[in-house]
C-alpha cells in the first residue's frame, strides 16, 4: 500500500484549549473598583449586560458607557491555543474591568457583547488590554498579552453612537482588533472597594504572569535564557501548589508547555517528563472538568511530536484513544476543533496509524475502528482507514477462521472502492484488496459470485498497473490465484494456463533479491502442482518441486506464511512418490508437514491443510509398506482435518470426499461417509435460501452417488439398519433442511412451553432472514443480509441446543435413526432400491424387525429388470423411495417377462404389491402424522388451458376435464373451480392454501438445471416449485397434477429428488399424485375419469374423502 499524504505533529503554534464564556473574579495584587451598571439607553438596547458585571450604583455625573462588540485577527505570539479571550479595562489602580471569557473561533475572531461604564473624571487616558486565559475553569494569573494600547476618552468619545475598530500593534503579521460603540451617560457614586487575594495567591499569580511574558518573550527571540527564566518562574508556581492545591492542575500545565515547546525547538531534551507533567494533569481533569478537552489536546500533541522524533508506536496509538475522546467536545467553529480536526493534529495521527503493521490481535482492530471513527464520511483519509481496518478484520479471519470476520472484512473494503472517484491515486489497492478478500470468502464458503467478482477486481486493478507500475506485480500475483481457485473449482484448462502465465510474468518483475520473491515461486509452485494433479504432466510436478525448494530457502523461518510452502512441499513430495515409490519423499513429506503444524496455533485455519497433507502422506506410505500404524495415523489426521473448526465447510468437505474415495479399498468408509453428510448438511444450513442450498450441493458434483455409494458400503459391512440411515441422511438433505423450521413442537410445548415458544419465534426470525435476503440483488446489501442471517440463525441453534438438553428431546432435528424412520413401513413395507458403482441392491423394510436385503445384479441404467425377487410380503401397499438410477423409472409399471419352467409367469412386483413412492421416508412419516388431523374436505380445481404469449400451446381439454373433476367429487366436499383469466399464480396459491385437496390442470415443466424454477404455467406467472415449499400448509391432503413432468427429478443432485409432486408433499400434502413424462391432453382426461372413478367408488353409501385410497 502506497504512503498516506506526508504529514507531520502539529506545530506548536498554535495549540488550543476550549473555552467556555466564564466571567472570573481578577486575581491580579491590585485593588479593583467594580464596574458600574447603568439602564441601557436607546440604539443600544439590543445589546445585553455581561452577567459578569457587579451591582449597579447612583450616578452623579458623567461617566462612559462602553459596549465591546467583538474582536477580530486575534493571535497570540506564543502561538498557544488559549482556553478563551476576554477584554481587559484600566482606568486607574482602583478602577479595572475585566468582559467575559469567550470562544475563539476558527477565523481567529471572539464575539462578547459586554456593557461596563467607567468613570472618566479621575484619569485622562485608559489602558485596553485582550489578553488569553489558558484556563476555562480557575484562571491562575492573568494570561497572555495579545494587544495592549492608551486610549484617551476623547478618542473614545469621538465616534457618537456609531461602532468603531480599536486597532493594536501587530502580532504575527496581522493587527489584532477590537469593536467598541462608547456613549455618555449618568454618573454614579464611585466604589472603593477592592478584591484582594491573599498574599500567597498574589505571588502565584506574579509569578505565573511572569513565566508567560518570558515565554512569550522566548517563542519570540529565540533565546534560550528567556525559556529558561519561564521554566523557572513556572516550577516556582508548582512548588507553592501541592497536589491539593486548586491551581495544582494549571501550574503543571504550564511548566509542561514550557518545556514541550522547548523539546521542539530541540533546546530541551527531556520529551518523558513533560509527557508525564501532562499526564498528572489530565488525571486532576476528569470528564465534565472545563478544562478536561485542554488537558486531552496537551497530552495528544506531545505524543504526537514524542513519535515524529523516536517512532514509538504506542504514542500514536494513545494519541488516537485520546483524539477520539477529545474531538467531541470540541464544537464546530471553535479554534480548538479547526486546529484538532485540521492535518496537522487528526490528520497526523490518522496517516501515521494507517502507517502502522498490521495487528490482527482485538486491540489492534479497535485501534483501527477509533482511527475509522476519526474519519467521518467525506474525509479524504476514510478510504485509508476503511482499507486499513478490513485488512486487519482479514487477518484475524486467517489466524481464527471467523467468517464474520471475513464478511466484514469485505463490507469495508466495499466501502472504500466506493469512495474512490475516478483517477483516485491508491484505487488499485483498494481494488486489489477487495478481490483478495473475496477469493478468501470463496475458498471458505464456496460462493462462486465470490470468485467472479474477485477476477473481474483484479483485472480492473491490473489495468491501473500498466507495464512499468511499481506493484504490477503485487497484481498478477493476486490475479494468478484467482485463476487457480477457478481452476480447482471448474477444472477451466485456460483458467489454469493464465495462472502460470501471470505467475512466471510476476516472477521476472521479482529478481533474486526482490523481498517478496519466495511468494511469487511458491505461487508458481501451486499452479503447476494444480495442473500436474489434473493433467499428469510430470514436468510441471519436478518444477513445482523445485520451486516449492528455492523458496523455503529464501524464506526467513519467521515468515507468516512459511507453512504453507511447507506443507505444499510436502503435497507434490507425496505426489511424486506414488509414481516413483522412494522412499526419501514420503519420509520429507512427513517431517514437512509436521514441522508445519508445530508453527501454527492450535485454532489456526491452515491446520487443516497440514492435517490433511499428513493423512495423504501417511496412506501413502501405507500403501507403500502396509504398516497398520500408517494407517491408524492417516485416520486420526482426517478425524483432525474434518473437524478442525476454523476451516470453510468446502474444504472439509472435500476432503472427507477424498477419504471416502480412499477408504472404500482400506477401510473406516462409514466414518468417512458420515463425516461428509454431517459436513454437508452444516455447510447447506448457512446458506439462507432453497436455491442457495441446492446450488451449494451441486458444486459438489464429483460427490452425488455418495448416498447410494454409503449405502452399499454399509450393506457390505452387514450394517442394513446404518445403511438405511446413510441412505436417508444423504439424499434427503434438502428437505430436511427446508422442513426444519416446520417441525411440530407439541411434546416440547408440553414439556417446556417458554423454550418452545422461544424456538418458534426464532424459527420465524430466520425464516423471515431468508426470505428477505432472498430478493436482494446488490451485493453489498446481500453481504449484510448474509452476517444476519447468520446472527440469527446462531440463536436459533442455541435453542436447538437447549432443547436436546433435556434428555427426551436428545435427538430433536438430528437425522433420524433406523426405528424412528421404520415408522414409514407401518402401513405397508418399504422398499428402498440402491444403485451404487460398488453394488446394486433393495433394502426391505418391514413393519417391524430389521431390513431384509435382496442383492441385485450390477447393469446399465437400461437393462434394469424392475421386478424384485423374494420381497413377498402379507402388506398390500408399498412404498419405493427411488435412488439415483431408479428416480426415473416407473417401477409400479413392470410387467411379468420372465417365465417358469411350466409356463407360467413368474410375479413381479405388481402382483405382490400397490406401489407408491415417497421422496423420503421422513416426508412418509410426517404425512402421515398428518393424516391425524382430519378437517371438512374442500376440493378445488385449477385449470389454465390458455396461458397466453409463448407460454405454450393450448390445452383444449382442460375445461371439460375441471368439469368432469366436478362431477366425479362427492358432493359432500366442497367444490371450487378456478380456470381462465382467474387461474392466475396468486389464485393458484390462495386455492392451495385454502383447500385440502386439489386437483391441478395445466401445463407443467420441470426444469433440470434449476429445480427450483420448474413450474406450473398459469395466466400471468408460473406458480414455481418454490413458491409452493415457502407455504406451509398443514390442512392439505391430496393433490393430483394432471401436468407433465410433475415427478421427475434434478439432473445433478438426482438423490435429492427435487420435483412438483415432492414440492406438494413438503408443503403439507400428505399424498400426490404426479406425472413421469410429457402427457398429452386427451389421454390425460381418461386417467382423470378412471382415477377419480376408483377413488370414490366407496363413498356412493357414505363415508370420509380418503387420501391413501390414491395409490
Amino acid at each position: 500500500m502506497t504512503p498516506s499524504t506526508e504529514l507531520h505533529p502539529q506545530s506548536p503554534y498554535p495549540y488550543s484549549r476550549l473555552p467556555l464564556p466564564l466571567i472570573q473574579p481578577i486575581l491580579d495584587p491590585h485593588h479593583f473598583a467594580p464596574s458600574c451598571l447603568v439602564a441601557q439607553k436607546a440604539g443600544i438596547s439590543d445589546l445585553k449586560a455581561s452577567p459578569s458585571t457587579l451591582p449597579s450604583y447612583q450616578f452623579h455625573g458623567p461617566h462612559t458607557l462602553s459596549i465591546v462588540i467583538n474582536g477580530k485577527n486575534l493571535r497570540l505570539s506564543s502561538y498557544r491555543i488559549p482556553a478563551g479571550i476576554y477584554v481587559f479595562v484600566n482606568v486607574d489602580s482602583r478602577r479595572r474591568w475585566k468582559s467575559a471569557i469567550s470562544f475563539l473561533s476558527s477565523d481567529e475572531s471572539v464575539a462578547w457583547g459586554n456593557v461596563v461604564t467607567l468613570s472618566s473624571h479621575t484619569s485622562p487616558t485608559l489602558s485596553v488590554e485582550i489578553r488569553a486565559s489558558y484556563e476555562a475553569d480557575r484562571m491562575l494569573g492573568s494570561g497572555e498579552v495579545i494587544g495592549e494600547l492608551q486610549i484617551s476618552w476623547d478618542e473614545l468619545l469621538d465616534h457618537g453612537d456609531e461602532p468603531f475598530d480599536l486597532s493594536f500593534p501587530p502580532v504575527r503579521g496581522v493587527h489584532p482588533s477590537l469593536t467598541l460603540k462608547a456613549v455618555v451617560v449618568y454618573a454614579c457614586d464611585d466604589q472603593d472597594g477592592a478584591l484582594s487575594d491573599s498574599l500567597v495567591d498574589r505571588k502565584i499569580s506574579r509569578d505565573t504572569d511572569a513565566g508567560h511574558a518570558q515565554f512569550v518573550e522566548y517563542v519570540t527571540s529565540e533565546n534560550v535564557s528567556h525559556l529558561n527564566a519561564a521554566v523557572e518562574h513556572f516550577q516556582l508556581v508548582l512548588d507553592q501548589c501541592p497536589v491539593s492545591h486548586p491551581d495544582h492542575a494549571t501550574a503543571l500545565t504550564n511548566l509542561a508547555w514550557a518545556r514541550f515547546i522547548g523539546y521542539i525547538r530541540n533546546d530541551l531534551q527531556d520529551i518523558d517528563a513533560t509527557i508525564s507533567l501532562f499526564r498528572d494533569a489530565l488525571a486532576l481533569r476528569p470528564q465534565r472538568h472545563p478544562d478536561h478537552s485542554l488537558s486531552l489536546n496537551n497530552l495528544t500533541e506531545a505524543l504526537n511530536w514524542r513519535h515524529d522524533k523516536k517512532g514509538t508506536a504506542a504514542d500514536i496509538r494513545e494519541a488516537a484513544q485520546l483524539y477520539h475522546e477529545l474531538l467531541p467536545l470540541c464544537p464546530e467553529g471553535t479554534y480548538l476543533r479547526s486546529t484538532t480536526a485540521g492535518e496537522n493534529g487528526v490528520d497526523y495521527v490518522i496517516g501515521r496509524c494507517n502507517d502502522l503493521p498490521k495487528d490482527a490481535s482485538d486491540e489492534g482492530i479497535h485501534l483501527r475502528r477509533v482511527v475509522l471513527e476519526l474519519c467521518p464520511l467525506g474525509h479524504q483519509l476514510r478510504p485509508r482507514a476503511l482499507d486499513e481496518l478490513a485488512k486487519a478484520v482479514e487477518a484475524r479471519f486467517d489466524q481464527h477462521g471467523s467468517i464474520d470476520d471475513l464478511d466484514t472484512s469485505i463490507q469495508l473494503g466495499r466501502e472504500a472502492v466506493s469512495l474512490c472517484p475516478e483517477g483516485h491515486s491508491n484505487c488499485d489497492y483498494y481494488l486489489d484488496n477487495l478481490a483478495y478478500s473475496l477469493v478468501s470468502r470463496f475458498n471458505h464458503q464456496g460462493k462462486p459470485n465470490d470468485l467472479d467478482e474477485a477476477i473481474s477486481l483484479h483485472e480492473e486493478a491490473l489495468c491501473l498497473r500498466p507495464v512499468g507500475h511499481k506493484s504490477r506485480d503485487l497484481s498478477l500475483d493476486n490475479l494468478g490465484g484467482a485463476f487457480i481457485a477457478r481452476f480447482n473449482k471448474r477444472g477451466n484448462i485456460d483458467a489454469i494456463t493464465r495462472a502460470i502465465s501471470l505467475y512466471r510474468e510476476a516472477l521476472t518483475l521479482r529478481p533474486p533479491g526482490h523481498p517478496h520473491r519466495d511468494n511469487t515461486l511458491s505461487n508458481l509452485a501451486v499452479a503447476l502442482q494444480a495442473r500436474y494433479n489434473r493433467m499428469d504432466v510430470s514436468e510441471d510436478l519436478n518444477e513445482a518441486i523445485d520451486l516449492y525448494r528455492e523458496s523455503l530457502r529464501l524464506n526467513r523461518h519467521d515468515n507468516p506464511q512459511r507453512h504453507r510452502t511447507l506443507h505444499n512441499l510436502s503435497s507434490v513430495l507425496c505426489s511424486r512418490f506414488t509414481q516413483t515409490q522412494e522412499n526419501e519423499d514420503v519420509e520429507e513429506a512427513i517431517t514437512l508437514c509436521q514441522e508445519s503444524l508445530a508453527t501454527l496455533s492450535s485454532l489456526h485455519p491452515d491446520r487443516y491443510f497440514s492435517y490433511m497433507r499428513l493423512q495423504v502422506a501417511y496412506l501413502s506410505r501405507y500403501d507403500y509398506l502396509h504398516d497398520p500404524a500408517d494407517l491408524s495415523l492417516a485416520v486420526e489426521n482426517f478425524r483432525l482435518a474434518s473437524w478442525h473448526p476454523t476451516q470453510g465447510f468446502p474444504q472439509r468437505i472435500i476432503q472427507a470426499y477424498n477419504l471416502t474415495v480412499a477408504a472404500e479399498q482400506h477401510g473406516h468408509a462409514l466414518e468417512a461417509y458420515s463425516t461428509f453428510f454431517e459436513l454437508l448438511d452444516a455447510h447447506l444450513a448457512t446458506r439462507s435460501s432453497a436455491t442457495s442450498r441446492r446450488e451449494a450441493a451441486a458444486s459438489f458434483y464429483y460427490a452425488r452417488t455418495l448416498p447410494v455409494d454409503a449405502a452399499s458400503y454399509a450393506i457390505r459391512c452387514d450394517n442394513l439398519q446404518h445403511a438405511v440411515e446413510l441412505m436417508e441422511q444423504g439424499r434427503g438433505q434438502q428437505w430436511s433442511l427446508g422442513s426444519r423450521l416446520r417441525t411440530p413442537v407439541e411434546d416440547l410445548e408440553s414439556a417446556n412451553p417458554n423454550l418452545a415458544h422461544s424456538y418458534l419465534e426464532l424459527s420465524k426470525c430466520v425464516s423471515d432472514a431468508a426470505q428477505s435476503s432472498a430478493t436482494i440483488t446488490d451485493r453489498a446489501a446481500a453481504d449484510r443480509a448474509a452476517t444476519e442471517y447468520r446472527r440469527i440463525t446462531r440463536q436459533w441453534e442455541a435453542a436447538v441446543a437447549e432443547i436436546r438438553d433435556l434428555r427426551v428431546f436428545s435427538r430433536f432435528l438430528l437425522p433420524p435413526l433406523y426405528e424412528d424412520l421404520q415408522a414409514a413401513a407401518r402401513q405397508g413395507p418399504v422398499i428402498i432400491l440402491i444403485a451404487s458403482q460398488y453394488s446394486c441392491s433393495a433394502i426391505i423394510v418391514p413393519t417391524s424387525g430389521d431390513p431384509h436385503h435382496v442383492p441385485l445384479p450390477i447393469a446399465s441404467p437400461g437393462q434394469y429388470d424392475t421386478h424384485l425377487i423374494g420381497t413377498k410380503a402379507a402388506a398390500e401397499r408399498s412404498n419405493s423411495p427411488a435412488a439415483d438410477t431408479f428416480t426415473s423409472i416407473p417401477l409400479h409399471a413392470a410387467h411379468p417377462f420372465r417365465t417358469n419352467p411350466d409356463g407360467s409367469k413368474e410375479p413381479c412386483l405388481e402382483d405382490l404389491y400397490i406401489c407408491s413412492y415417497t421422496p423420503t421416508l421422513p416426508a412418509l412419516v410426517r404425512s402421515r402424522q398428518g393424516m391425524k388431523k382430519r378437517v371438512t374436505p374442500s376440493f378445488v380445481t385449477v385449470g389454465q388451458g390458455q396461458p397466453g404469449g409463448g407460454k405454450g400451446k393450448a390445452l383444449l381439454a382442460v375445461d371439460s376435464e375441471l368439469e368432469l373433476v366436478h362431477k366425479l367429487v362427492p358432493a359432500t366436499a366442497d367444490r371450487t373451480t378456478i380456470s381462465g383469466d382467474a387461474a392466475t399464480r396468486a389464485g393458484a396459491l390462495e386455492a392451495l392454501q385454502e383447500n385440502t385437496w386439489v386437483h391441478l390442470a395445466c401445463h407443467g415443466k420441470q426444469d433440470p438445471a434449476q429445480p427450483y424454477d420448474s413450474h406450473f404455467v398459469m395466466k400471468d406467472d408460473h406458480l414455481t416449485l418454490l413458491d409452493i415449499m415457502e407455504r406451509d400448509i398443514p390442512n392439505a391432503e391430496f393433490a393430483f397434477l394432471s401436468a407433465c413432468h410433475t415427478a421427475v427429478g434434478d439432473e445433478e443432485t438426482p438423490d435429492e429428488v427435487i420435483y412438483l409432486a415432492a414440492g406438494l408433499q413438503f408443503a403439507g400434502f400428505k399424498s400426490v399424485v404426479g406425472t413421469l413424462w410429457e402427457v398429452d391432453d386427451a389421454v390425460a382426461k381418461h386417467v382423470v375419469k378412471a382415477f377419480y372413478t376408483n377413488m370414490f367408488e366407496d363413498l356412493k353409501d357414505g363415508g370420509a374423502m380418503d387420501c391413501t385410497k390414491a395409490a
